[in-house]
């Protein structure tokens, strides 16, 4: 059994995406971000960068294991699973570079445009013009890459969807939202279908749906998740 620890966003949807997709039986443990439940030292020792997602495998042969960081998440349980990842040398170096470089470029892009275009103007009444296009600018090159790696496969890795897949497609599934038409991008688009039409990514998107937060953030939530520095860490 795996404990996954959650809030219903792109970085949640890749492990639930991907446990769907397996069928490795799990258990929701939400840790609910505004307010604070991120920061309890219970959910540090198990994710020492207070984010999610992250998850407790209890069958192992060394016991209850946890695992942070989405990369290293999809990589454990496609070992563990067997499933959803190249099983020869040149495959799998291609696997680990589309992994890294979605954890490098497309995520922290995307998540950061996401700040600009959702909830910077809720925090400060600030022109943050500049950040707003930098990152609307690095996401649109990124979706490019994708552009141009799509020319002539139909998933990532080339014929065979992989976790390379699942981990780039919830910042894509969510381009609208954040201002990014996918007009330019047509291969990129229909990849987005080809993922969104399989009914184990649709269930995986409506894990935790019952959280979603509706309207603006509570003063006390905006003071929980802007602004942190180091001293937002427990002693």
């Amino acid at each position: 059994m795996i404990d996954l620890y959650f809030w219903p966003t792109p970085n949640g949807w890749k492990i639930s995406i991907m446990l769907e997709e397996t069928g490795l039986p799990y258990t929701l443990k939400p840790v609910d971000i505004g307010a604070g439940d991120q920061f309890k030292p219970d959910f540090l020792a198990i994710s020492p960068n207070a984010r999610m997602p992250a998850i407790v495998d209890h069958d192992t042969p060394d016991g209850p294991t946890p695992v942070f960081e989405s990369g290293a998440i999809l990589l454990h349980l496609a070992v563990k699973s067997g499933e959803l990842m190249p099983t020869t040398a040149r495959g799998r170096k291609e696997c680990l570079e589309w992994l890294f470089w979605q954890v490098g470029n497309l995520g922290p892009m995307a998540g950061q445009l996401s700040h600009f275009v959702n909830y910077a103007k809720q925090v400060e009444d600030t022109d943050h013009g500049y950040a707003h296009r930098r990152y609307a600018g690095e996401y649109n090159r990124c979706l490019g890459v994708l552009e141009r790696r799509l020319a002539d496969r139909p998933f990532i890795l080339g014929d065979a969807y992989s976790i390379a897949d699942i981990i780039c497609f919830p910042w894509v599934l969510i381009a609208k939202p954040l201002g990014q038409s996918l007009e330019e991008f047509p291969k990129v688009a229909d990849w987005r279908a080809r993922i969104k039409d399989r009914p184990a990514v649709r269930r995986g998107v409506d894990v935790g749906k019952d959280f979603r937060r509706q309207g603006p953030h509570t003063e006390a939530a905006k003071k929980v998740l802007f602004g942190q520095t180091a001293k937002s860490l427990p002693a």
